[in-house]
């Protein structure tokens, strides 16, 4: 098996880890089926309007690990750089366009999450979730602190890497996160996104 069977490998369990619905299976056990309520959509933020704070918790904190594992595991093992980056944006792809739920997904924040700690660290994580959260509180509206605070992804991998190819890659994530948030885009253009209310 050569290197480039390896990585094709490694890239396919990456989105396969992504792709696990966890907003359907977890709603699913509690007799749910996320697609037909609220929003239609398996992440967190539907589930926790649906079914609870608790339950929604856990699908971010579910999909977070999803991409993390594997993110931390390419950054810390796979010595070339693309292709690192390459294994680590594959749960993310695999989450927006999920396999198993006829590639119908989430919007991809939480596990962007999981990518950002395992290459930035738990402190600068923290950091910056803490920022987030006391964001969406304060502005009530998640999806437009989520794709404000993706405008930073480029700017903060030039700072800690200094590599053009982390750039390109911070502006792959800003991207996902702009292009699966584009229903909502609508709705705060028009004036009636959905408010935050926890």
């Amino acid at each position: 098996m050569t290197n480039y069977w390896l990585l094709c490998l490694f890239a396919l369990l990456a989105y396969l880890a992504g792709s696990m619905p966890s907003g359907y299976l977890v709603s699913k056990s509690r007799g749910v089926d996320i697609r037909k309520v609220g929003s239609g959509n398996i992440g967190g933020t539907n589930v926790t309007r649906t079914l609870g704070f608790k339950w929604g918790a856990l699908v971010g904190v579910l999909d977070f690990f999803k991409s993390f594992i594997p993110a931390y595991l390419a950054h810390r093992f796979i010595q070339t750089e693309w292709q690192a980056l390459l294994v680590s944006v594959m749960p993310v792809i695999g989450h927006i366009y999920p396999v198993w739920l006829g590639f119908k997904g989430g919007k991809g924040v939480s596990t962007i999450f999981g990518i950002l700690m395992a290459y930035f660290g738990f402190v600068f994580f923290l950091i910056w979730f803490v920022i987030w959260y006391l964001a969406v509180k304060v502005v009530k509206l998640m999806s437009l602190v989520n794709l404000v605070m993706a405008l930073s992804f480029p700017i903060l991998f030039w700072i800690s890497y200094r590599s053009l190819i982390y750039v390109a890659f911070g502006t792959a994530l800003c991207i996902f996160v702009w292009w699966s948030h584009r229903s909502n885009i609508k709705r705060l253009l028009a004036g009636n996104e959905n408010l935050t209310n926890y």
